[in-house]
């Protein structure tokens, strides 16, 4: 081969998606390219271009402008230029300019068509759509794990761990006949049904302890021995927070509904089939924990806990829902051992958990947000109680690695430990005149989530916060302005924008530049919209129902989120394998080609979201 083809090769052998053909093909390629060079001022791509190629820059810079002459991109070395052979164009690109002497190289449509069809891997670089190539990227970083981690085990849902149709029988049934059909069935649990409700569920132990032993005549009705007031779970719950809620409860049966409809019980044998060891004994241990030591170093294995998810196939998702529900089993733990010590509370109270906790996107140890929701009952000698109770929570939690707020956003602040009276108007304040305070809280405050107490106070808080959310047009548009602070970091050249200098030197934040951007815009719909849910996957699905959100774009974002999510957590794993305290400090250096290339992708998603959004709630304003 000439010296010039072998260099040309060597070229693209560096660059996806070329990297993904094989030798053979990479040899020949170079000799199915056309060499253009465009001097400063051309018009790209070239006008006396009689047939369609892609367009690979070798040198130069080019950009690239909508039909209103604004500049969406410019290209640089190793750019691809592919709407020419039909490819998505996601920028809505519509003509192009070289603004420096530019070297490109051409490959027809008919040689690229022949290559996507004969090599598969090379043919998912070019998937059409920006959806189809996120969903990619997600799939090849969660197989990076050769081996499933048994701990993965635990984030899978529980529909997926039940085996059997449910077994029901009517509540004016006998016991005897309730007993024969556990019998027939071959299950140690029946649920009980009035109509198309769950009433209640007998169990073997119900049956010994509450008939037997009780001498009740197994032909009475099945209502005098069954349980009532049940827990439920639903179907898509993971086993791991199925676990947490056993061990809280101190069951071994779970009902679990599909929204309201019963689809099966889950058993303690089901979790033991499915369970780690090591998943198993942090739960069993936070139930066992009889001190804050205890705690503590059931907490230093959470790094552990992450690593090994992330080196298994566990999404972002699943792992932050794992993280957060087991920070949530030691808080709840904290609190039982603090109402231990200073007696039952004099009045009705909730502990509410914010940020990344409550949106279940937690990773290990990261610091505390949280806060008291008292009843209104609440009296002024019953201040002490709750001032200790957050005091000993608090302390506890940064005992455990979770290090107390920098802002202060801690239940031991008295500011927010107050009754339910006051948080409405704290709320009311923030909604109806819109101040730097109000948004630097709101990745706080408006994402709260009950962990242990009178779930019945917040919902109530949670309704009125929304019915006043709901279509506040100034507020929205102030939240929206907050929101469009966090950029992603590319700049023109589809290059990564870096901190420069300091500890963090040639790096980016991929958390507040990457995550934090979606999880504010999906804040936004939430709260526009009126949404109940916290998660920002969650919110973002339900906005996708609305008209706020197109179907496409929701995709979008969730695969964007999922995919920057489990960049991060790989980088943090690696620290964790280091012996590094973990960080969201990435450089790009860290990452393969292919990881670039979708991240830029994942990237480009949220500045489009961000310029619609802009546009939809007017939010330029007021930046």
């Amino acid at each position: 081969m000439e010296i010039e083809l072998v260099e040309i090769r060597d070229f693209l052998a560096q660059r996806p998606p070329f990297d993904a053909l094989p030798e053979e093909q990479l040899n020949q390629l170079p000799k199915s390219l056309e060499i253009r060079y465009l001097r400063r001022g051309s018009l790209f791509p070239p006008a006396d271009s009689l047939k369609g190629f892609i367009y690979i820059l070798r040198s130069g810079a080019i950009e690239l402008r909508d039909d209103e002459d604004n500049l969406v991109e410019k290209l640089a070395e190793g750019g691809l230029y592919t709407t020419d052979c039909q490819l998505i164009d996601f920028s809505r690109v519509t003509h192009g300019l070289a603004v420096e002497d530019s070297l490109i190289y051409q490959l027809s449509c008919d040689v690229l068509k022949m290559l996507r069809k004969t090599e598969p891997a090379f043919d998912r670089h070019f998937a059409e759509s920006i959806r189809d190539r996120l969903k990619q990227a997600v799939r090849t970083l969660q197989d990076y794990g050769e081996e499933k981690s048994p701990i993965a085990e635990m984030t899978v849902e529980v529909s997926d761990l039940i085996k059997k149709r449910p077994v029901t029988i009517d509540i004016n049934s006998t016991i005897r006949q309730a007993a024969e059909l556990m019998s027939d069935k071959n299950v140690s649990s029946v649920m009980i049904m009035d109509g198309t409700q769950l009433a209640g569920i007998i169990t073997d132990r119900d049956l010994r302890k509450r008939c037997i032993a009780a001498g009740v005549s197994v032909d009475r009705p099945v209502s005098q021995i069954m349980t009532t007031n049940l827990e439920t779970i639903q179907e898509s719950t993971m086993a791991i927070q199925a676990l947490m809620t056993m061990t809280r409860l101190h069951v071994h049966h779970l009902p679990v509904k599909r929204g309201e409809d019963v689809v099966g019980m889950l058993t303690a044998t089901d979790l033991a089939r499915h369970q780690s060891t090591n998943s198993a004994y942090l739960a069993s241990d936070i139930r066992k924990a009889a001190s804050v030591d205890d705690l503590s170093l059931v907490s230093e294995r959470l790094p552990d806990l992450q690593f090994q998810l992330a080196n298994s196939n566990a999404s972002a998702l699943h792992i932050g829902e794992a993280i957060s529900s087991i920070t949530d089993s030691l808080t709840a733990r904290l609190i039982e051992m603090a109402e231990t010590e200073l007696g039952p509370p004099p009045v009705r109270y909730v502990w509410l958990c914010g940020g990344s906790q409550a949106r279940g996107e937690q990773t290990s140890h990261s610091d505390q947000d949280n806060a008291l929701l008292i009843s209104d009952e609440m009296k002024p000698e019953h201040a002490d109680y709750f001032e200790t109770l957050a005091k000993r929570v608090s302390d506890g939690l940064n005992a455990c690695g979770f290090i107390y707020c920098p802002g202060n956003a801690m239940a031991t602040n008295p500011k927010w430990r107050q009754t339910l009276q006051i948080w409405r108007k704290y709320f009311n304040t923030w909604i109806n005149k819109p101040e730097p305070m109000a948004l630097m809280l709101s990745s706080i405050f408006f994402d709260l989530r009950p962990v242990y107490g009178e779930v019945e106070l917040f919902n109530e808080l949670r309704s009125d916060v929304l019915n006043k959310t709901r279509g506040h047009g100034i507020f929205t548009a102030f939240m929206a302005a907050n929101a469009l602070q966090h950029r992603p970091p590319l700049g023109f050249f589809r290059t990564f924008v870096l901190i420069h200098g300091g500890k963090h030197d040639d790096t980016f934040d991929i958390k507040h530049r990457g995550i934090v951007p979606i999880t504010d815009i999906a804040r936004v719909f939430a709260l526009d919209q009126g949404l109940t849910p916290v998660n920002t996957t969650e919110r973002l699905e339900a906005a996708a129902e609305t008209t706020v959100l197109s179907r496409d774009m929701g995709e979008n974002l969730v695969d964007a989120l999922e995919f920057i999510a489990s960049i991060r957590i790989f980088h943090q794993a690696e620290q964790i394998r280091k012996g590094i305290k973990p960080d969201n400090y990435l450089s790009p250096e860290e990452l393969s080609d292919l990881e670039r290339r979708h991240l830029k992708d994942a990237f480009r998603v949220i500045q489009e979201m961000q310029d619609a959004m802009e546009n939809r709630y007017q939010g330029g304003r007021f930046v």
